[in-house]
């Protein structure tokens, strides 16, 4: 029992990573693929006409979603922007993917693609995309965006983005650095560097800010960031600690953890006024909330029943409810767009802690991932996948992970160990 509230109040402090060690500079995430989806709908996307870029990118996207799996390769020769060859029909592949890309005098891109059902015999898109040089690599995340939610009628998030930590021991004086990225891992972006711990990355609603826990100071606070011209504010630095920052869906309150009176509890932040409201009042340690995506709740971590596990507070009545019953640990929990399922790190047995995702409803819950030192769990927008930190190999890289289980992919550093991954909101 005293270990199991120590491993919560570190949850609470939200210390350091494990060491690793690191042989290079170099900040770019690796893109791996663990885990590659099973008679998945075939998709073949043909390479595009004077293309050097888009097309590799879109066939990686569809192939990472986990709902369907190339079949560019060894097939049918390619098929025109206006006659599909009829011999995928035979090949047994459904839809096929052409594409086009022509440079304007002004330096931008015209960028024309379909999508074609090879046995309705139409084009289920047909778009023509005029992006700047700078963002081609943006569009043809669109584009699978587009595909994505053409054939399965839910939204892509391929364009989206994911902030996360790098600890770098090779490097004291930017030992810590908070990098956001795409969902494959290009375009690392350094958001803020520092030799002192950088921790708790989270997004406001509209993407255009990120708060994150900094010991700079020598004591945990909590910054925001705008993300367009780098100037930050500090929200919180009160006596103790100040961590596990999380925004209203409105963009106008935060909760995050603080012991200013003592104990671990749950304050909220007004984020006009800066006036402060006490959640929680428990003896028990009470940290890692996240607001519902209705605004009308927050979820929480806390070790009242004896053990940590997650609790719903509800804004209407001020009670809390137990939500999880299954295991002995469960922390760290993030809900879905939707609401109907929380992501949380759950210790089935021993030492072994993975990601696993509980129905709101009904309570079940089912284990996600096969490896056994996983953390942070954060939902994609659509709720269709899940990234967080892990460790395979003695090294500490990110997953993502389909839902349904049929496909993972690793981003792990070749700089140092990668933490606390958050995806961006749309």
């Amino acid at each position: 029992m005293e270990n199991t509230r120590k491993h919560l109040l570190g949850l609470a402090i939200m210390t350091a990573f494990l060491p690793v060690i690191a042989q290079t500079a170099h900040a770019q995430l690796h893109l791996e693929i663990a885990k590659a989806p099973e008679q998945a709908p075939k998709i073949a996307i043909i390479p595009f006409s004077n293309d050097q870029t888009i097309y590799s990118i879109v066939e990686n996207d569809l192939n990472r979603s986990g709902k369907f799996s190339s079949a560019s390769q060894n097939l049918p020769a390619s098929a025109s922007m206006n006659n599909p060859n009829a011999a995928w029909q035979t090949a047994g592949v459904p839809y096929v993917v052409t594409g086009e890309i022509k440079q304007n005098a002004a330096g931008s891109y015209e960028v024309h693609y379909q999508l074609y059902d090879v046995e309705k015999k139409q084009y289920l898109l047909n778009e023509l995309l005029t992006v700047p040089t700078s963002r081609v690599r943006q569009a043809a995340h669109m584009i699978s965006d587009a595909i994505y939610q053409a054939l399965t009628g839910i939204q892509g998030d391929f364009s989206g983005r994911i902030a996360y930590v790098l600890r770098n021991p090779a490097t004291p004086e930017q030992r810590y650095t908070l990098q956001i990225a795409d969902t494959d891992g290009e375009q690392p972006k350094t958001i803020l560097t520092s030799r002192d711990p950088i921790l708790s990355p989270a997004w406001t609603p509209d993407a255009q800010k990120i708060a994150y826990v900094s010991f700079e100071s020598k004591r945990p606070a909590i910054y925001v960031q705008d993300l367009a011209t780098g100037q930050r504010e500090k929200l919180a630095s009160f006596r103790g600690l100040n961590g596990a920052p999380s925004f209203s869906p409105d963009g106008k309150s935060m909760l995050f953890t603080a012991s200013m009176h003592g104990n671990p509890e749950i304050y909220q932040m007004d984020l006009n006024t800066r006036q402060l409201q006490r959640m929680t009042n428990d003896g028990a340690i009470d940290t890692e909330a996240r607001y519902a995506p209705d605004g009308k709740s927050f979820i929480f971590t806390s070790d009242r029943g004896g053990s940590p596990q997650i609790y719903r507070y509800s804004f209407a009545d001020g009670g809390s409810k137990r939500l999880t019953f299954r295991g002995a640990f469960n922390a760290r929990g993030t809900l879905s767009a939707d609401g109907k399922k929380v992501a949380l790190v759950h210790r089935p047995s021993g030492s072994s802690y993975k990601v696993a995702i509980q129905d709101i409803n009904s309570g079940i819950t089912n284990i996600l991932t096969p490896t056994s030192l996983d953390e942070s769990p954060s939902f994609s927008p659509n709720g269709q996948m899940v990234v967080y930190a892990t460790r395979e190999d003695n090294r500490g890289l990110l997953s993502i992970m389909s839902v349904d289980g049929r496909f993972r992919m690793n981003l792990p550093s070749e700089q140092g160990e990668v933490r606390e991954p958050a995806w961006a909101p749309k």
